[in-house]
């Protein structure tokens, strides 16, 4: 019998570290030059990638990191590092002047396909918060029963996520091209000090270990 106070626990754990609605402005500015259904392609390949990803770390995480000998610790410094990259190139508009050497040019699948993978599934929607916490959710749901519920709760909060993504799309009409400019710096700052704030933990971690 399934004990369901641990599997809502385990479901606010998953989606607040997934932060749906910290994801939304990012996938704007991710996305941006896009139209609506290239959008909602990208998000949805995105949701499918991290919940496959998710998935297999449900199942397998502790695993598939012993045998490459990979901790958790260093697996947040890596994400960290990859975070900072792209919280540089929003602060600094390298995305921008990609867009305005390629804005004749038409997006292409593999275009799509390459956002939806990176940056977007990961490091952003199952970046390392949601791989260590799934992991470790898993270690509390070790039998069968409590592992597929467990995916099922991944499964969950990635449809929650898609909703929130393809809804986004409605802010970046009220914003504007200025609204865009200014809220694309401000979340490359937070997400520079959220990245800081993932190295640090992992730095940490190594260190006491």
């Amino acid at each position: 019998m399934p004990d369901y106070d641990n599997l809502f626990s385990a479901f606010l754990t998953i989606l607040v570290t997934l932060d749906p609605p910290g994801l939304a402005p990012l996938f704007l500015a991710l996305t941006a030059g896009m139209n609506r259904s290239q959008r909602y392609q990208v998000a949805g390949r995105a949701s499918l990638i991290a919940f496959a990803i998710l998935a297999l770390f449900a199942f397998a995480g502790s695993d598939i990191l012993s045998v490459f000998g990979i901790t958790l610790p260093a697996f947040r410094v890596a994400g960290g590092l990859l975070l900072f990259y792209i919280a540089f190139e929003m602060i600094f508009e390298k995305r921008q002047d990609r867009k305005e050497k390629t804005a004749d040019v038409a997006i292409t699948k593999d275009l799509i396909h390459n956002i939806a993978a990176f940056p977007l599934a990961l490091p952003l929607i199952a970046g390392p918060g949601a791989i260590s916490a799934t992991v470790l959710l898993s270690g509390t749901h070790q039998d069968p029963v409590g592992r597929t519920a467990l995916v099922g709760i991944i499964a969950i909060c990635l449809v929650l996520t898609y909703i929130v993504l393809v809804l986004s799309e409605r802010v970046d009409r009220v914003l504007g091209e200025t609204g865009r400019s200014i809220l694309t710096r401000l979340l490359g700052v937070l997400l520079a000090a959220l990245a800081v704030q993932f190295v640090a933990d992992g730095i940490k971690a190594l260190m006491s270990a």
